[in-house]
């Protein structure tokens, strides 16, 4: 009996220390977990410090380009687009040249029109005043000492006939948009007897344009060339008096267009400059009428 219950009682303890065991052997692994995760943060710490750096370092630079754009696009154009704003060729060509350039571009932009028609709608050598001798680039600020250096010496730029609608000097643009610039660079030549007339569609209507041509006068006009022809053969403006016509020639758009290079204002230009009235006056001796490209 008692050597039954020595085997009995050595069973429980030996049950009893394995209970204790197991009891303390997760205990142990989670205190020993403790450093190991302890060990694992110390990489990650570091990483995401460096990943937030990389992030910060990102934003500056975001930062730092943004800075730097303005100061290339503030005050003035980037450099593909100034050189694209004038086309310096055009005031290097002579009657000559102007008037070949003139016609192979109608040539160009017409293929249906015959030789017949190409031919009514040349503008002859002698209507061209050369100005190739206009050093300075061809800018709308330089546009007022462009008509300065080409005028006759008895002509004064800001007086105007005594006729309503009767100007000396018409300016003619491709676009209504650059008509109102090109009135806003001449108003140093405007009084307030006579102001820069606008002879465009942006904004005005046709009836609100002959209305002020015959109740103002003008000395120089500045306009389209559809519009111009819509007024003078609705008889508001009068070309009695008229010494020059100045073509927008240089000035191109930002497609690079200029007023030759789109039919739509290259055609309307053509029929302009070849009316009947004007072209009997190219190179005559009295009423002279010259064409100048800007």
């Amino acid at each position: 009996m008692s050597g039954e219950t020595n085997t009995s009682t050595g069973l429980a303890a030996k049950m009893e220390k394995k209970r204790k065991r197991q009891a303390e052997e997760p205990s142990k692994q989670s205190k020993s977990d403790a450093p190991n995760k302890s060990k694992g943060a110390a990489p990650d710490g570091p990483k995401n410090k460096k990943r937030k750096s990389g992030k910060n370092k990102k934003d500056k630079k975001d930062k730092e380009d943004q800075t730097d754009k303005p100061k290339t696009l503030k005050g003035e154009p980037l450099q593909k687009e100034r050189k694209g704003t004038v086309d310096e060729a055009i005031g290097k060509m002579d009657g000559r040249l102007l008037a070949d350039h003139f016609i192979q571009k109608a040539k160009r932009h017409n293929k249906e029109l015959t030789a017949v028609e190409l031919n009514d709608l040349s503008v002859p050598d002698s209507a061209f005043f050369d100005t190739s001798s206009f050093t300075s680039s061809r800018t709308l600020e330089n546009l007022p000492e462009f008509l300065k250096s080409f005028s006759p010496k008895d002509l004064n730029l800001s007086d105007s006939s005594e006729k309503k609608g009767t100007p000396h000097t018409i300016v003619v643009s491709p676009a209504g948009l650059r008509a109102a610039d090109v009135v806003r660079a001449l108003r140093m030549f405007q009084t307030k007897e006579s102001p820069i007339g606008k002879l465009f569609a942006k904004h005005i209507k046709l009836e609100e344009a002959k209305q002020f041509l015959e109740r103002a006068r003008v000395g120089i006009g500045a306009g389209t060339p559809a519009r111009i022809s819509d007024l003078i053969e609705a008889g508001s403006l009068k070309l009695d008096e008229l010494k020059r016509v100045v073509i927008d020639g240089s000035h191109v758009d930002q497609k690079q267009r200029g007023i030759f290079d789109m039919k739509e204002t290259h055609l309307p230009l053509l029929q302009l400059l070849t009316r009947p009235e004007l072209r009997e006056r190219y190179g005559a001796k009295g009423k002279k009428i010259e064409i100048l490209v800007f």
